[in-house]
């Protein structure tokens, strides 16, 4: 297993499980191609998104900077193996001082999946706020006391 910096030859593959687990959950508003184009021009430059992967295989992202893990996403059929744990703690030695996010209140899984894991949830929206129109919730961590 081996956590590494996201690379622009990454971005297709990420875009299309995002793209793809995304679906479950709310309504899809970018293409593929929007999102790839996205995590090279946006996310990749600030060096905030790293890549989960086995044995060349990727399996997941995270993005994270200090105070906010702002995507944390597995390949579909990779759940329930200890993937996101893993990023997850990735995402916490990066922000030892505690950590916010935000998920949509139709996600039960992330939300029960982030509560095991030491966030609550301190604030509800009403989908006014975020580009999908969606409730959501923010979450908290405090840090490693």
């Amino acid at each position: 297993m081996n956590i590494r910096p996201m690379r622009a030859t990454d971005a297709a593959e990420v875009a299309r499980f995002y793209h793809d687990i995304r679906r479950d959950t709310v309504p899809v508003i970018h293409s593929v191609e929007d999102i790839e184009s996205w995590l090279v021009e946006a996310r990749i430059p600030r060096g905030s998104s790293y890549i989960l992967e086995r044995e060349g295989r990727l399996l997941g992202w995270v993005d994270v900077v200090p105070g906010e893990l702002d995507q944390l996403y597995l390949r579909r059929g990779s759940t329930g193996q200890g993937l996101g744990e893993l990023l997850l703690d990735f995402a916490k030695r990066q922000s030892p001082a505690g950590l916010e996010l935000f998920t949509f209140q139709v996600n039960s899984g992330a939300r029960r999946f982030y509560a095991r894991e030491g966030f609550v949830e301190i604030e509800w929206g009403d989908g006014s706020q975020n580009e999908e129109g969606q409730p959501d919730v923010k979450m908290s961590w405090p840090g490693i006391r």
